[in-house]
């Protein structure tokens, strides 16, 4: 049998994305031949896609789509387990198919189930396990969102994507007519917009009269029960504890931020210039900021042993 070197490994890692405990297994197989081996990865890939369903993937890519129109656009993450593979350009053209396909879909499951765009001879799912099997990683849809301009409103869609996609925004900008929503200001405005959010990470809402009763409620029963408060009269209390709402409930909406690109004015102050040189009342109507991984308990394991792992594991 042919000596199976660490080189060897690694060039069949490079050229299918596998993992490396898969690569030296199907060099094995195919006595060191690396295109035989690509080709053995392929074929058995597919049948240990689903034995990589307990793995954690928390890397992957945030990627939007815009239709050309501006009346349509998605964000969408999708995880697989390692950098490494959030690099491959395999991986990178399923995101963004997946992110093109996603604008007809309402649900994952339902994109899922739908014709693959680029062979519809199978479904999403169907390609998602063929890369799996390809790749050498557990790949999964996480979450998607799309927004569509209403019928008989106005405006555009716009995105942003940060680090490396990393972090994604999406953000849906209105107008009152059809020609300030086609004038190349307001599209700007609205990729500006889309900055900001990806630049605010506590911003929730666009304005304070958006967040929920019981948010705020639940911001002041945190300000009653500090410990700085607790020897305060009560009509002294309550007048700093409304102070400390009102500026709390500013850091949560993105009209009260200041503006990422000129610090002495608010974005709400943005939107009423832009107003002034374009005739009519613009707002954000909506806007939805994803950071790759969050809330994912990610497996802290460091590269030395990830090899060793997998090479004692042969």
């Amino acid at each position: 049998m042919a000596e199976i070197s660490a080189k060897l490994v690694q060039e069949l890692r490079q050229k299918t994305g596998a993992g490396m405990m898969d690569c030296k297994k199907a060099l094995i197989e195919t006595e060191g031949n690396v295109e035989e081996a690509a080709d053995w990865l392929r074929k058995k890939g597919i049948s240990k896609a689903g034995a990589k369903n307990d793995r954690i993937a928390a890397e992957g890519l945030v990627e939007t789509y815009i239709q050309p129109s501006g009346q349509v656009g998605v964000l969408i993450e999708v995880n697989c387990q390692t950098d490494f593979v959030a690099r491959n350009e395999a991986f990178k053209a399923l995101v963004k198919n997946l992110a093109k396909q996603a604008a007809t879909a309402d649900s994952v499951e339902s994109l899922l189930a739908q014709p693959y765009i680029e062979n519809e001879s199978g479904t999403v799912e169907e390609f998602i396990k063929q890369t799996i099997a390809t790749l050498g990683e557990k790949i999964q849809v996480r979450r998607f969102v799309n927004y569509a301009i209403g019928e008989g409103t106005q405006g555009i869609v716009d995105s942003y994507i940060h680090t490396g996609g990393r972090v994604g925004v999406l953000v849906e900008l209105g107008s009152q007519t059809e020609s300030v929503a086609a004038n190349s200001e307001f599209q700007t405005l609205a990729r500006n917009a889309a900055m900001q959010v990806a630049a605010c990470p506590n911003v929730e809402y666009v304005s304070v009269d958006q967040i929920p009763a019981e948010v705020a409620q639940k911001e002041k029963d945190i300000e009653l029960g500090k410990d700085d408060l607790a020897n305060k009269p009560d009509n002294i209390k309550e007048k700093i504890v409304q102070g400390r709402i009102e500026k709390r409930l500013k850091e949560l909406t993105l009209l009260d931020q200041p503006y990422i690109r000129d610090q002495s004015i608010s974005v709400e102050d943005l939107l009423k210039q832009a107003k002034a040189q374009l005739g009519e009342e613009i707002q954000v109507t909506r806007f939805v900021r994803y950071v790759l991984g969050e809330g994912i308990e990610k497996q802290e394991i460091s590269f030395a042993d990830e090899v060793a792992a997998q090479i004692s594991s042969v």
